[in-house]
């Protein structure tokens, strides 16, 4: 039975969402008004209602960028008086249900006519096709987005939708039921089961409760992918169809054949091998699968070329591609064609970048803005369990490091009930191996903690607190909340330890990998929620959504962007426990992250850059193609083509350094050498270092000629695996602005202000320099010495050095304006630079508390480029894919059974 203050919730919030940004005030009134006819509800209740609504409707999203090509033609303007938009309103009404605020539906509600304004009018006669990109955030809502085009797209007149979901079944499944809930209105399963007059309430999901005059045809349900004799089965050819047919299915070639196959016998107009019905094809993570990755020109790889046959058999067709990862998409030759498959999925049309709601727990904040909150370092996996390890690895005990992930997974779920936070699903992620067996091994081991923890909260978690804590689970438990969250999560021990048996009795270790099934049915638990801890592989790496994610223990060594950032499903939506939530990654990953993070956030700033210059999608992806990580993105796709690959990379507006040394004693007297000549130039100049400025991060020499700065690079000994710092293409391209824009420099000598009794002091500039310390890298060896785990060498903010006060304020202020945040990126700053940025850095490598005042510094580099005003001169860089393989070359994506199987 509903209760009254269910039913007062739900009236609260079908009014708000009506309102785009209601106040608190109001949010109050509004309960007031209703609550007379809900009496049980007490005065308690009715404000925390106000409160869950306050934080909800304090959301607000943007609507992102655009490039379109020229001379497209608008006609949704025109054409929406005679629309009717049933299945949208169906949509929105249920996601005001699903308490999205007045705010975010209403610019969900902009963003989606604006892509559908994008595609072709659909009415529109002849042969057309468009193909565009949207660009998202990972676990932002994307299917939220591409649901909404779909139910628009159908109230325009697209008559066949297909969503191309992922490469495993679960993932094809959970869309499935997506777009039954959004679009369809009825549970396909139930569907097949009864047959095509199963329409009774039971069938009922979604849209379908508010509304079910109108029902697509699915050709598929959220229990089976597409089968040519079910689809037959249906007995509606696609030229008769009186509402849209929808197909959901995986991301593979045979369901792709089997699907060609059936439109082209079944659907073709007599003598024409082509379908008149206009389609519009949803490619879900667009960069994965989808892409052609043959090494030679004239191949096409499977999948990609059946994608682009299956466009072909419309007379009539747009193809969208969501991602949230679009380098591989944008990488794409534009000029490609072929004359089976047609031209190449490169999003000629348009491209759109989504930006989430501000309450989005993405990369950004994850990784930068709240990284010491959020983020703890997995050190202690050794011999238990090796980030590299083979298919038979035998598991003999969990690392400390997931122990205690596992125990703050379960304090944190005793947080939320003891904030009223019940009936909520609740998750843990373990990614620490692409082998089924060794997940198989970890799950029953973790299995065997949450045992153990369960059975020791059981007997002992009721007595009073002193007692309590001789139990060592619990203690356990204690010194986790001690560590994690006495200091913010604002309820006391003595009310968690009641919460506990209560917290960690429903929790359950399941497996999610190819040979799993049925372990995350959120929808059987929408009372009581569903707990588990899953444990998985590449399954967990890609388009599943794990509700209520609160602990990620990520250990997996793959350091390509689109893989790792996919592998992030921490990402998403956190309400009223984004505080709670914690990520154990290794070091080394948590740098790659936050690289990839700015340089996606530098591409979307490259988005709304070139929209204001009304650039194309073809103009922006040549800008891309320039990019300084195309040396890891392009490589990686054109591996095996050559043993060389010549790449032209601009670096503008970009920050190198030499993250990775020469370890030979000669390569580090060298640089040593070279930066004592730098010294000694300057002062031939009368720009002695020790006259220089005393800035925030060392002594700043200004105005020093290009010369000067050439004459250090040359002098440099580069490590071949920095590639982006190789002397000879950095020197070749400040060479080619040295007469304007390069021709004058800024030059740091980083150091220390306050040296430690133990610390290294340099005396060989002809001043006294106190060196900063940096660790060694774990993957340091004889002949290579790489800069902390990070592979990181200047602090943050050291960008800024050599700005004004006008310049810093200024654009903090801006950036304050658009983000609404105050952890401000070094890349803000590169923008207002005038001159380049030279960094030297004395380095003294050691651990924090290591005395090194007898050691010798270790010379690196960094360079931060100012913009450029003029067309980008790029220079070519020599990539030798033997070596790309060796450092970047990504893991196996599918999972690989283990020998017990």
């Amino acid at each position: 039975m509903i209760t009254d203050l269910e039913q007062l919730e739900t009236m609260v919030g079908a009014q708000l969402a009506r309102e785009q940004l209601p106040t608190p005030q109001r949010i109050r009134e509004l309960i007031s008004q209703l609550r007379a006819a809900f009496t049980d509800v007490t005065d308690t209740q009715a404000e925390e209602v106000a409160k869950r609504f306050e934080s909800m409707h304090g959301v607000t999203m943007k609507t992102g960028a655009v490039l379109q090509e020229k001379n497209f033609e608008p006609w949704l303007e025109d054409a929406r008086g005679e629309m009717d938009l049933y299945f949208w309103e169906r949509y929105r009404k249920l996601l005001a249900k699903q308490k999205f605020s007045g705010h975010v539906l209403a610019t969900l509600d902009s963003v989606t006519d604006r892509i559908l304004g994008l595609l072709e009018n659909p009415k529109k006669e002849g042969t057309w096709d468009r193909r565009g990109m949207v660009v998202g955030h990972v676990q932002s809502g994307k299917t939220a987005n591409y649901t909404g085009l779909i139910c628009k797209a159908a109230d325009a007149g697209y008559e066949v939708i297909i969503v191309i979901a992922g490469i495993h079944n679960n993932l094809r499944n959970q869309t499935q039921m997506r777009i039954d809930e959004g679009f369809i209105g009825f549970d396909s399963a139930k569907l097949l089961a009864k047959g095509r007059g199963g329409n009774n309430g039971q069938s009922l999901v979604g849209v379908g409760r508010f509304d079910q005059t109108r029902r697509p045809s699915t050709f598929t349900n959220s229990q089976r992918d597409f089968n040519k004799a079910t689809a037959t089965s249906v007995g509606i050819p696609l030229a008769n169809l009186k509402q849209p047919a929808v197909f959901v299915i995986k991301k593979n070639s045979n369901t792709l054949k089997n699907l060609l196959e059936w439109v082209k016998t079944h659907n073709a107009r007599r003598g024409v091998d082509s379908i008149s019905a206009p389609m519009l094809l949803v490619d879900d993570e667009a960069d994965n699968a989808s892409i052609n990755i043959k090494k030679n020109a004239d191949e096409v790889s499977r999948i990609n070329g059946q994608i682009r046959e299956l466009l072909g058999v419309f007379d009539r067709s747009c193809y969208v591609g969501y991602t949230a990862t679009p380098f591989a998409n944008i990488f794409i030759d534009p000029d490609t064609d072929d004359e089976m498959f047609g031209q190449d999925l490169f999003p000629r049309h348009f491209i759109i970048s989504l930006d989430p709601p501000d309450n989005y727990f993405g990369a950004t904040r994850v990784f930068i803005d709240e990284h010491e909150r959020i983020i703890r370092h997995i050190e202690d996996n050794g011999d238990l369990l090796p980030l590299k390890h083979p298919i038979d690895l035998r598991i003999s005990g969990l690392p400390q490091s997931l122990c205690i992930a596992v125990r703050t997974f379960i304090i944190a779920r005793a947080i939320r009930l003891a904030r009223g936070q019940t009936g909520e699903h609740n998750s843990m992620l373990v990614n620490a191996s692409r082998f089924t067996g060794v997940q198989s091994q970890l799950r029953n081991e973790i299995h065997e903690l949450v045992n153990t923890i369960r059975s020791n909260v059981r007997i002992n978690g009721a007595k009073p607190e002193v007692e309590a804590l001789r139990d060592p689970e619990i203690a356990a438990l204690h010194d986790v909340f001690v560590k994690e969250y006495t200091e913010t999560c604002g309820v006391p021990w003595p009310e968690v330890q009641t919460h506990l048996l209560e917290s960690i009795n429903p929790v359950n270790v399941v497996e999610i990998n190819s040979r799993s099934s049925g372990a995350l049915a959120y929808a059987d638990h929408q009372k009581s929620g569903l707990n588990v801890i899953a444990v998985g592989g590449y399954s967990l790496s890609r388009g599943l959504t794990l509700e209520g994610l609160i602990v990620s223990y990520f250990l997996r060594n793959s350091m390509m962007y689109d893989t790792l950032m996919q592998m992030g499903r921490w990402f998403g939506y956190r309400p009223g426990y984004d505080d709670l939530c914690r990520v154990w990654v290794p070091e080394e990953a948590e740098g790659w992250y936050e690289h990839i993070t700015n340089s996606v956030e530098e591409l979307r700033d490259d988005l709304r850059r070139m929209e204001s210059m009304s650039a194309t999608p073809e103009e922006f992806g040549l800008r891309v193609r320039s990019h300084p990580d195309t040396l890891i993105v392009t490589a990686r796709n054109k591996m095996g083509s050559s043993e060389q690959i010549r790449l032209f990379v601009g670096l503008a507006n970009k920050f190198i350094e030499t993250a990775i040394l020469r370890r030979d004693e000669g390569s580090l007297a060298a640089n040593r050498r070279a930066t004592v000549v730098l010294a000694e130039n300057l002062r031939r100049l009368d720009k002695a270092p020790e006259d220089g400025e005393r800035v925030s991060g060392g002594c700043l020499v200004r105005d020093v000629p290009v010369p000067v700065v050439m004459d250090f690079l040359s002098a440099f000994h580069n490590h071949s695996d920095s590639v982006l710092t190789d002397p000879g293409p950095v020197r070749r391209y400040i060479d080619k602005r040295s007469r304007d824009e390069l021709s004058n420099w800024d030059v740091l000598f980083a150091c220390v202000e306050k040296p430690r009794e133990n610390s290294l002091v340099d005396r060989s500039l002809g001043f006294d320099l106190s060196c900063q310390r940096r660790t060694k890298g774990k993957r340091s060896d004889v002949r290579t010495l790489l800069i902390t785990n990070k592979q990181r060498v200047a602090s943050r903010g050291i960008e800024k050095v050599g700005l004004g006060g006008d310049q810093i304020q200024k654009v903090e202020a801006d950036y304050r304006e658009k983000e609404k945040k105050t952890n401000y990126p070094d890349r803000i700053y590169r923008k207002v630079r005038v001159k380049p940025l030279l960094i030297v850095h004395l380095l003294a490598i050691g651990s924090e508390h290591e005395d090194l005042s007898a050691t010798k510094p270790v010379v690196a580099w960094s360079i931060s480029f100012p913009e450029t005003g003029q067309d980008e001169e790029k220079v070519e860089y020599m990539v030798n894919t033997i070596w790309f393989r060796e450092h970047y070359e990504d893991e196996d994506e599918d999972e690989v059974a283990g020998d017990d199987e």
